[in-house]
């Protein structure tokens, strides 16, 4: 038996409502179950109940055995000293608060359907190591509300994401197009680089970028200098000289140094996702676009992103994917599929966080957006795919990505729109 069962059974009435009684015999009349808290203290707050003929309001906790409440020293904390009601699985404690008044307890195993308790051990006890714990039900919940559901899931990865933008902003004092910049810079890094270019990105003075950015050649010689890549004395190569050239006249003009070493890496990657591409590709995209915040936060198709972002590296790299070395003719354009994660892992997120800021409701352009954009390719939305899941769209793959990172991995079913409606199923 877990805890969190009976947090849900309490919070969801789940239980029979009638004839509820104390150990002690008194009628239990349940007006409001509280407010479920997540935090330290009760496990509800503000509950309603009318216990015998008295009518109380406070708050309830909750345990496997009533003897917890001593085993968590809840008798010494004075949060629990407006607790009206101690509600167990195993009465093998009396509880007292501190003028020696008992709590009535209420042993919850006595009122708890069998239907609840049956899909209770399906989903999380029955059979063999599964991918996730209703593998075999998923597909059985109603549509509509599987459909809410993922709604919510991706709104809540955006809410979760939030936290590094809003990190970003405090450092930069609300700069919204420098905290632009470094969450495009993280996603120009990719997986290899992304905490490097993401570093890089701060160590940066962005007022200096915004102002050599309109000219590519000054912006790549700054973000290949800041990032090492101007350091070899060896290439013999006449591009590679005038970055080291055009870098050490930013230098002298702006009196910056390098304060953090960051490393990048060219091992294990594409030569499309090399470093030098995807600095250049950058580069180009704020040649191009001097307003781009406010160009992609008025963006209101995905087609638009696409057109502000289908850029082209420097026409060095046309014949090169590293300093002095040649290599086949081609243009180094960032792809749809990489604007795709951009719009993603970036700009909705930004777009999230710019509009509760500036109090406007964007979530409908929000969602027209991604769920215009094809769902992503890894192997946890091809194991959905094999449970019959329907993922269409970048909208489902970033919800089921929510679904199964903090809900199946730590077995929150019973926090989980599908767990919750499993459970409820009668027969």
């Amino acid at each position: 038996m877990r805890e969190d069962l009976l947090h849900f059974i309490w919070k969801y009435k789940k239980l029979q409502l009638k004839g509820l009684q104390t150990t002690k015999g008194d009628a239990i009349n349940v007006v409001s179950v509280g407010t479920h808290n997540y935090n330290e203290g009760p496990d509800f707050f503000n509950a309603q109940l009318k216990i015998g003929s008295q009518l109380w309001a406070g708050n309830v906790e909750i345990h496997i055995n009533a003897s917890d409440w001593y085993a968590h020293n809840h008798e010494k904390d004075k949060n629990y000293e407006n607790v009206i009601l101690h509600i167990v699985w195993h009465d093998d404690a009396t509880i007292f608060r501190p003028d020696n008044s008992e709590i009535p307890t209420l042993v919850l195993k006595d009122y708890i359907p069998a239907n609840v308790l049956a899909n209770y051990q399906q989903l999380f006890l029955s059979g063999k190591q599964k991918f996730i714990n209703c593998e075999k039900d998923i597909t059985s919940v109603d549509s509509f509300l599987l459909q809410n559901w993922l709604d919510r899931l991706y709104f809540e990865r955006l809410e979760q994401k939030s936290a590094v933008i809003t990190q970003l902003l405090k450092e930069s004092n609300n700069n919204w197009e420098h905290v632009l910049f470094v969450l495009l810079m993280k996603s120009f890094g990719s997986t290899i680089n992304g905490d490097s270019f993401f570093q890089l990105a701060k160590n940066i003075d962005f007022s200096i970028f915004k102002k050599v950015s309109v000219k590519p050649m000054q912006a790549e010689s700054l973000l290949f200098g800041m990032a090492g890549l101007l350091n070899n004395n060896d290439i013999l190569d006449a591009y590679y000289n005038q970055l080291k050239a055009e870098y050490v006249f930013l230098q002298n003009k702006f009196g910056f140094t390098i304060n953090d070493e960051v490393s990048v890496a060219f091992f294990k990657l594409r030569p499309t996702n090399f470093p030098t591409i995807r600095l250049s590709q950058l580069s180009a995209l704020y040649a191009e676009h001097q307003a781009l915040f406010s160009k992609l936060i008025k963006a209101k198709t995905a087609e638009e992103i696409y057109g502000l972002c289908t850029v082209v590296a420097s026409a060095y790299w046309d014949n090169h994917y590293t300093f002095g070395k040649q290599s086949k003719q081609s243009k180094k354009r960032l792809t749809a599929s990489f604007i795709n994660l951009l719009i993603i892992n970036t700009i909705l997120p930004l777009r999230f966080c710019y509009s509760k800021y500036i109090g406007k409701n964007d979530d409908e352009t929000i969602l027209e957006i991604i769920s215009s954009l094809p769902e992503e390719k890894n192997s946890i939305i091809d194991k959905f795919k094999t449970q019959k899941v329907a993922i269409s769209n970048a909208k489902d793959s970033q919800s089921i990505l929510q679904l199964y990172k903090h809900y199946c991995k730590k077995n929150k079913c019973l926090q989980c729109g599908v767990g919750s409606s499993l459970l409820s199923r009668n027969g």
